[in-house]
């Protein structure tokens, strides 16, 4: 392999644009692109939304103050200010350029005038008319010379005539001076026919340039919708391959993501650099082809009629206004699971749902548990790692805090090969112990605890505890943590959240590591918001596999070829540099259902994860009364049923309390606290650490339809 040259940049870069008082300067990226400076928020944007075009050919570019310039379009100012005296000057002149490159092309255009089917034909009929008009352009310049050396002629003779008024030679001077009038007028009527044919060639031009306008707008909307419906094709193929992979055997491994060997030819580039992955029309065409032979194949069983069929919405969010600070001012400090709260900070899911939500991209452990190799496989399960967080980019609302004693299950055997259970071990500090297990070839268990504190203008939500995962056929173990979640702008401002963090994630049996770093956000940083960068190592510490995306929408793995040690590393240390083969798609999130901005922006998953369900137990967050009203948008009864369930909660925690008080005076033996009903207090072998783990019997009993030891706690 050799390095190739790298072509050319694109003219695109970070500028900060001027927005508003309140938010002052965000960060947009630029585009500087056939006579057009177009800007999104992100680059990722650049595939589908584009949040404003200033066309140069008619905008003023003015010099501000340092690092400041202002482009001034159709009566409107755009404010941008670089990041250094050098990039301005540089942006300066490529607008220039592209301004002066662009006027010109307004006066030498071959675009077609005509919607007709010969662009050719098209082509030479518009340069006809332009070069009509050129030649009245010529005749009005040639008839305003004259106009003005007949005029000051004429002036010129009626000054004389007054001088000589009375004399011999006044008749010669009228002569002269008539005749200087004659050519006067014969030039201004020459001049107004010249305008009049100037004006017959535009008007009778308009409406065909009118036509073709309209005809491109129509052409450009009727293709945003095609991209629009092929992206949703797409999204709902994908999600019938994922939900049976093996139905579809048109479809190779290299298209789920899962060759591990890399082309030898592919060319080398920065590991950090961004690559897109693009999806032919021709790829979906055949996974097109082959679900419909799979909903055509009536040989075998048809899975999907026994299938249950999810819902896909609930009632829309009210709109309920609520003073927050009148709540949290006496709350700075505390912790937010002691502090009681209405439902309207709430969302109608509780923590043990939203645990279980963790499981969306499930199929990334799949396809991990038929890795052989075990770098291979850390990759995915690094990219299941920060999936994890997607579906909290616009879900600034709280879970419900679980009743001691509330479980919540997830049975997916049919659809995704897992089945999930979690239960609240613990009141304070509030814990959640869980446990998942998948014919595919995994076992997920984890015991978190959270703790959440109010600053002021933030709220911090800090989950300890291990996550842990197994896989069957190699008895690969890894274990790794959550990162800070932080909701920005409590007091003033739109909510916002952001992850921060670094997530190191450790395999026991083979000690390959991979470290995760989830950079927070900052208004002067010059990075990808949300970014995520990983490598992976074996456990010599060599680095095989550079990690890159956004906890948001998508991470990809790039196998590194070639390191070498180069300059501005901090500290004095010397910074890595590696090469790597082409990036590779691991994870891609799936778009929001229609509607989700009043559904609290929930994802497919999380609209089924309250859904009611027969057989479960009673004490399955699906049966929460407060939580149910909740989200069918009666909330001033849910308010009143989360004071009747906290309450009973509280006169519940004292009775016993009052038992184990006096057990220790009558008997003088210490009664043990809560017991958990489905798991157990263990200590972990690899970590150490104390935890819950699940001690069997909940499907058996869900079987039986045996609840006879499940605590009444609604």
């Amino acid at each position: 392999n050799s390095t190739q040259t790298a072509p050319t940049p694109r003219p695109s870069r970070w500028l900060f644009k001027w927005t508003n008082y309140l938010k002052g300067y965000q960060r947009r990226w630029f585009v500087l692109s056939n006579g057009l400076l177009s800007y999104y928020r992100t680059q990722a944007e650049m595939a589908h939304t584009c949040r404003g075009t200033i066309p140069l050919a008619t905008a003023h570019i003015e010099v501000g103050d340092t690092c400041h310039l202002v482009l001034t379009s159709g009566g409107r100012s755009y404010h941008l200010k670089a990041t250094s005296e050098g990039e301005c000057q540089r942006w300066v002149s490529a607008l220039q350029q592209a301004k002066a490159n662009a006027t010109l092309l307004m006066h030498h255009s071959d675009d077609s005038g005509d919607e007709g089917p010969v662009p050719q034909e098209d082509r030479a009929l518009t340069q006809g008319v332009l070069k009509t008009l050129a030649n009245k352009l010529d005749d009005l310049s040639t008839c305003n010379e004259l106009i003005g050396k007949h005029g000051a002629a004429l002036q010129r003779s009626l000054s004389e005539l007054e001088e000589l008024r009375g004399s011999a030679d006044s008749t010669d001077k009228v002569k002269a001076v008539n005749e200087r009038a004659t050519l006067f007028r014969i030039t201004s009527n020459a001049m107004i026919n010249a305008c009049r044919d100037f004006l017959d060639v535009a008007e009778s031009h308009s409406r065909k340039w009118q036509k073709a306008l309209q005809h491109e707008r129509e052409q450009r909307h009727h293709l945003e919708e095609t991209i629009e419906q092929l992206a949703k094709q797409h999204n709902s193929l994908e999600r019938a391959w994922r939900e049976n992979p093996t139905s579809y055997t048109g479809v190779e491994r290299s298209q789920g993501g899962e060759a591990s060997d890399e082309n030898d030819d592919a060319e080398f580039f920065d590991a950090m650099e961004d690559s897109p992955a693009f999806i032919t029309v021709t790829a979906i065409h055949k996974l097109k082809l082959c679900v419909l032979s799979f909903f055509q194949d009536t040989s075998g069983t048809n899975h999907m009629q026994l299938r249950r069929t999810r819902r896909s919405r609930i009632p829309d969010k009210p709109n309920y206004s609520l003073n927050l600070w009148s709540i949290m001012k006496n709350c700075i400090g505390k912790d937010l699971s002691k502090i009681p709260m209405p439902v309207n900070f709430n969302e109608p899911l509780s923590m043990l749902q939203r645990l279980t939500e963790d499981l969306e991209y499930s199929e990334l452990l799949d396809r991990a548990a038929r890795c052989d190799s075990s770098l291979e496989q850390m990759c995915l399960v690094a990219a299941f790692s920060v999936s994890s967080y997607s579906t909290t980019v616009h879900r600034t609302a709280k879970p419900f805090n679980p009743l001691l004693g509330e479980t919540y299950e997830l049975d997916r055997l049919d659809e995704y090969g897992y089945r999930s259970i979690s239960e609240q071990v613990s009141h304070h500090p509030p814990a959640a112990a869980h446990h998942v297990t998948s014919q595919r070839g995994w076992t997920l268990w984890q015991h978190i605890t959270i703790d959440s504190k109010f600053r002021g203008k933030y709220i911090s939500v800090v989950p300890l505890g291990n996550i842990h995962l197994q896989f069957h056929s190699s008895g690969n173990h890894y274990v790794w943590s959550k990162v800070t979640s932080t909701v920005h702008n409590i007091i003033v401002g739109k909510l916002w959240i952001d992850q921060s963090g670094d997530i190191d994630i450790v395999n026991n049996t083979t000690k390959d590591t991979c470290r995760l770093k989830f950079s927070p956000y900052s208004y002067f940083s010059r990075e990808v918001p949300r970014k995520v960068t990983g490598v992976v190592e074996d456990r010599e510490g060599t680095a095989h596999y550079i990690l890159s995306g956004t906890w948001d929408d998508r991470m990809e793995s790039a196998k590194i070829v070639d390191s070498s040690q180069g300059c501005g590393g901090s500290e004095g240390k010397q910074k890595t540099v590696y090469q790597t083969l082409q990036p590779k798609l691991l994870w891609k999130k799936y778009p929001l259902p229609d509607n989700a901005e009043n559904m609290h922006f929930f994802s497919s998953l999380a609209l089924t994860l309250n859904e009611p369900e027969e057989g479960v137990a009673p004490t399955d967050s699906r049966l929460r009364p407060d939580q149910r009203l909740m989200e069918a948008g009666l909330w001033d009864e849910a308010n009143g049923q989360k004071q009747r369930l906290e309450e009973h909660q509280r006169l519940e925690r004292k009775r016993k309390e009052a038992q184990a008080n006096q057990a220790l005076e009558e008997v003088g033996q210490d009664i043990e606290g809560y017991q958990p009903l489905w798991f157990e207090k263990r200590t972990d072998d690899t970590t150490g650490e104390s935890t819950y783990v699940y001690r069997g019997g909940y499907w058996e009993a869900k079987d039986r339809q045996d609840w006879s030891q499940s605590p009444e706690i609604f």
